[in-house]
């Protein structure tokens, strides 16, 4: 109790040092640190203040820890010499920001601007600032004007077609009767009439054909609205009028070029031309893919009515491919007449493709080591080949290793997996038509992986067929082949007859899989490393031995009373994994991210014990990284030390983790993180059910690390390492001291590719 009064008041003595020092060191003179700013809505409103903040135009620094910025103190540590120490602390710290009173206004601008698009007429914003001791706090005060109600709907609509299609498709409209007036619908339903024309053939309508007549004085409160839409333009004179045509697809013609920006094809001698269905594509010299695959993928037709939707469609389609790293449509009108007199309204389309590098290879690697000595690196690389047959088709080729191992110590744990896929950009068996907006895909792949530890080598084939597909930003994965085979060889009789536990005695068995699999993928960003705010959700579910367990009568059964497939008992089991996450870009320097991770396996039927290898495992460089992989758990029991290497398994999983990253200087990054999880086992041997999953008290048995990383960022690339300390420990079931850090099983070294989550 001592120690931990202590080290609780040498810690406050340090918080408060560094809170003590001044924030405003570097301010100028006669200028000020913008600390804080406050928005005030003094009337009965339906806007919230947190909605206008983004309207403010200067922001101050961020806040964290009840907040306080450490970092803004730490940059006011500088003494302006602008090198070594100086250079140091301005680039790990944050500089003040300083406030500018002219961006005051541009805010009650923006403000009274929001306010007036979202339906509050002549509103109005104050501003009062205070300063006090180089520090000015600004007060926005905001008075939402008056709304109207919309009380009816005219239309003026010039051209006679356009009006049909307008007033027949008003259910869809978002200005309603009864809501309320604002620029903002006005805007968005003139843009909802504008992409229908589009879809339909008005190549040339735009939203600057709108117009908006509102009388608000007919009755109180209320306002008529009248939809204009004329035959010119807002900015253009009625004897500028002009008819709206409908154009159709005059040509199209489909170019691989190595420059986008070209505006001439190439002569026909130095082109190969192939015509399918009048459309003409034209690549120079070799075609690097089947002009068959790009017609496929191509939905805008000769003699079709113009649609922006295929337009669309087309373009998401051939990007689709990771073939180009340019798409660019182009449109021209045809400005030919039939007969010399008759005009005919259409488009010629040249789709220009610029390849893009097509083979490359991948390298990984992750690397750990704990306070046990106990050292682990895992290596991968891998080769891709995006067209390997002329068709779009992906080639991926693997190997993988794990190795762990202790320095002058014999005894070691081998790993090693190689696999080959190919992805085809279609529905192999399965029709595929219905896929208008992606491109679907069949992956298959076949993998081999060779496993050798002290207490027994372990060989398993696995075959998956599948398809994968996505709506928007929402990706599906059907697997409905998956097949493994698994093979336990020189098991060591010590070590089987330690296995008391009948849940890990009837993991470590031979065994027949096969069953069927699906993944839903949801993100709002999919890029590789967003630069925004991001979420994402996956759910994993596989299911195993339904179709087998239909035969159970032809199949002959083992000493075990367990039904066999070429006289290995075949395995039936369910398991799903969910994960969730969430990144919060606090602004260019910081983030804040956060994961949960859960899951869980059951046997049933010809099975007692979930497949080791679709077992749940914790600890590494993407999960509590206060232990090295496979080293917690499960619960509160302690380490097997049956296993001369970690190999801690569950069936069930939960996990939390959490980080917060910063940039310290050049592509230098920083993170504070701290992890909370562990696994169990649903079923455990009587005597031995501290592994076991408890809802009333499986809190006790939770694993909790903090660290601290550093993360050189190269954009293409993340290198990252971390310090994971243990904090609590779930088989001591107390919390580790200050004094006992970098001690015994208090502490892992991660090295990793990527961030973490």
């Amino acid at each position: 109790m001592k120690w931990c009064k202590r080290y609780f008041f040498a810690f406050a003595l340090i918080i408060s040092i560094l809170n003590s020092c001044s924030t405003v060191k570097v301010v100028p003179d006669g200028e000020y640190r913008l600390k804080k700013n406050t928005i005030y809505i003094p009337v009965n409103s339906k806007v919230k203040e947190s909605e206008l903040a983004s309207y403010v135009r200067q922001k101050p620094n961020s806040e964290f820890l009840f907040g306080w910025n450490p970092f803004l103190n730490i940059y006011n540590w500088s003494d302006g010499t602008g090198s070594g120490w100086d250079r140091f602390v301005t680039r790990l710290g944050q500089a003040p920001v300083i406030f500018d009173s002219a961006l005051v206004k541009k805010s009650n601008e923006n403000i009274t601007s929001h306010l007036e698009s979202i339906g509050y007429y002549n509103s109005t914003v104050k501003d009062s600032i205070k300063l006090n001791r180089k520090l000015a706090s600004v007060t926005y005060t905001a008075y939402p004007g008056k709304r109207y109600i919309i009380s009816d709907i005219t239309y003026e609509i010039t051209d006679d077609l356009i009006r049909d299609i307008v007033l027949t498709d008003t259910s869809s409209s978002l200005l309603k009767v009864g809501n309320y007036l604002s620029e903002k619908v006005l805007e968005a339903e003139s843009e909802r009439i504008t992409t229908k024309l589009r879809d339909i053939g008005y190549y040339n309508f735009s939203k600057n054909y709108f117009s908006f007549i509102a009388d608000t004085l007919i009755r109180k409160d209320s306002a008529t609205i009248m939809v204009r839409i004329l035959n010119h333009t807002r900015n253009e004179k009625p004897e500028e009028s002009r008819p709206h045509n409908k154009y159709s697809i005059n040509s199209v013609k489909i170019l691989t070029v190595s420059d986008p920006s070209s505006q001439n094809l190439t002569s026909a001698q130095e082109n190969d031309t192939l015509i399918l269905n009048g459309i003409e594509i034209i690549t120079p010299g070799e075609s690097i893919v089947s002009p068959s695959v790009l017609y496929k993928m191509n939905q805008i037709k000769p003699g079709e009515i113009y649609s922006e939707s295929k337009v669309n469609r087309t373009y998401d389609r051939l990007l689709a491919l990771r073939l180009f790293s340019g798409v660019n449509l182009q449109f021209d009108e045809n400005t030919k007449t039939i007969n010399d007199s008759i005009f005919n309204p259409s488009v010629n389309a040249t789709i220009r493709l610029t390849p893009s590098k097509m083979q490359g290879y991948k390298i990984n690697i992750e690397a750990s080591s704990n306070s046990n000595g106990l050292l682990g690196v895992s290596p991968a690389i891998s080769y891709y080949h995006k067209n390997i047959f002329k068709g779009g088709e992906w080639l991926n080729l693997g190997f993988m290793g794990n190795f762990q191992f202790k320095i002058n110590d014999p005894v070691k744990s081998t790993e090693l997996g190689v696999s080959a896929g190919i992805s085809t950009p279609n529905f192999l068996l399965l029709p595929d038509r219905i896929f208008k907006h992606s491109v679907p895909r069949t992956d298959i792949t076949l993998s081999y992986n060779y496993q050798n530890r002290p207490e027994f080598t372990r060989n398993l084939i696995s075959f998956n067929y599948g398809y994968n597909w996505n709506i928007g930003r929402i990706y599906y994965r059907v697997n409905p082949i998956q097949l493994n085979i698994v093979k336990l060889n020189n098991m060591s009789e010590t070590f089987y007859e330690s296995l008391t536990d009948p849940f890990l005695r009837n993991s470590y068995v031979n065994h027949f899989d096969m069953g069927a699999g699906g993944t839903i993928f949801y993100t709002t960003d999919p890029s590789p490393y967003p630069k925004n705010s991001f979420f994402y959700i996956r759910w994993i579910n596989d299911i195993s031995g339904n179709l087998l367990s239909l035969f159970n009568s032809k199949l002959p059964t083992d000493s075990t009373g367990s039904k066999t497939v070429w006289n290995t008992p075949y395995s039936q089991y369910f398991r799903t994994d969910f994960t969730m996450s969430k990144t919060w870009r606090i602004d260019e320097k910081n983030a804040f991210a956060a994961r949960f991770n859960g899951g869980v396996g059951i046997a049933y039927g010809n099975s007692k014990s979930v497949p080791f290898e679709k077992l749940f495992y914790a600890g590494g460089a993407n999960s509590l990284r206060g232990w090295q992989a496979r080293s917690v758990g499960p619960g509160s029991a302690p380490l097997d030390t049956t296993f001369s290497i970690p190999n801690q398994t569950g069936n069930l999983k939960l996990e939390l983790n959490a980080e917060f990253r910063f940039l310290m200087f050049w592509k230098v990054e920083g993170a504070v993180f701290a992890d909370l999880g562990n696994i169990w086992t649903i079923k455990g041997e009587q005597g031995r059910e501290e592994g076991r999953f408890r809802l009333n008290d499986f809190y006790k048995s939770l694993a909790f690390n903090w660290g601290f990383g550093a993360r050189l960022n190269l954009d293409f690339v993340i290198l990252r390492l971390d310090l994971g300390m243990v904090a609590y420990d779930p088989v001591k079931q107390n919390w580790i001291k200050p004094f006992n850090w970098f001690k015994r099983d208090t502490y892992s070294l991660q090295f990793g590719v990527g961030y973490p989550f």
